[in-house]
């Protein structure tokens, strides 16, 4: 039986320096990947995984993450600052307003 119970989903798909979307790895998208990935380790938590993924689609907006099953979707900018505040919003099950790709019109 599987005990993930969400899965947090970091582009690292890698497009030409020309294609006018740009690539989250040119943006270092790995790294920031793992820098997560070992920040959410560090909280002890074993149910939540953090992976590298293909394209999500959004690449002309930053970095590209999405949480499933919480359809969560962040911007993530190259910053230690930025990484942690995600990092403790998925541990502490809150949303990292700052990050949101999508936000709501009210």
């Amino acid at each position: 039986m599987n005990s993930i119970r969400k899965h947090v989903f970091v582009c690292v798909n890698e497009r030409d320096g020309n294609n006018p979307k740009g690539c989250c790895a040119s943006k270092k998208s790995l790294e920031v990947m793992t820098q997560l990935k070992k920040a959410v380790k560090e909280h002890g938590i074993k149910d939540i995984r953090v992976n590298k993924s293909g394209c999500l689609g959004c690449c002309e907006n930053g970095i590209s993450c999405v949480i499933y099953p919480d359809g969560i979707w962040y911007t993530i900018p190259n910053e230690q600052k930025a990484i942690l505040e995600i990092s403790e919003s998925i541990v502490k099950e809150e949303i990292a307003n700052d990050y949101l790709m999508y936000k709501k019109k009210v």
